[in-house]
């Protein structure tokens, strides 16, 4: 395993209510692309709940999964390990693949691999993995390590300013 700890020098935490908001703007980006979306693939875990919040949004009522493993906390693993794939003996340009955050661009590379020509959307996208997704809503730093509300408690713990922490 990789320890890409030294990589990441900013940390920025996303809230439930700015994710939430994040993935309505990614709903309505989608619609701009099309209005007949008909399943959504998240890759989980990260994308499960931008899926279920464009599925809502969309009101898609198939939504798949396609598990993947390269991460650990912020260690990124060597290999993109497929946990489990969807059946996708009907695939169309109708479905839609959602997931929080493109990174690096590993994941999404095998994921476009297993779903070639399907719509590829991320909330988050950072410059190394950017060119892999057709839509996103915000740009990060490749340095920044986004802290997702799923990963985190709610603080009203003293945050240093940034200045301090450099």
């Amino acid at each position: 395993m990789t320890d890409t700890t030294e990589r990441y020098h900013k940390t920025l935490s996303i809230t439930w209510e700015q994710l939430q908001n994040d993935c309505r703007a990614l709903a309505w980006k989608l619609l701009s692309v099309r209005k007949d979306w008909t399943r959504i693939v998240a890759i989980a875990r990260g994308g499960l709940v931008p899926a279920a919040i464009v599925a809502r949004e969309l009101d898609i009522r198939v939504v798949d999964t396609v598990c993947i493993s390269s991460y650990t906390l912020r260690n990124q693993g060597d290999s993109v390990d497929i946990l489990k794939r969807p059946d996708l003996a009907d695939m169309d340009e109708t479905w839609l693949i959602v997931d929080d955050l493109v990174d690096t661009g590993r994941t999404a590379n095998a994921v476009r691999g297993m779903f070639p020509g399907i719509h590829f959307a991320t909330v988050y996208a950072k410059p190394e993995g950017r060119p892999l997704v057709d839509t996103f809503i915000t740009e990060f730093s490749q340095d920044t390590w986004v802290l997702f509300p799923w990963d985190s408690f709610a603080t009203t713990s003293f945050v240093a300013p940034i200045v301090d922490t450099m």
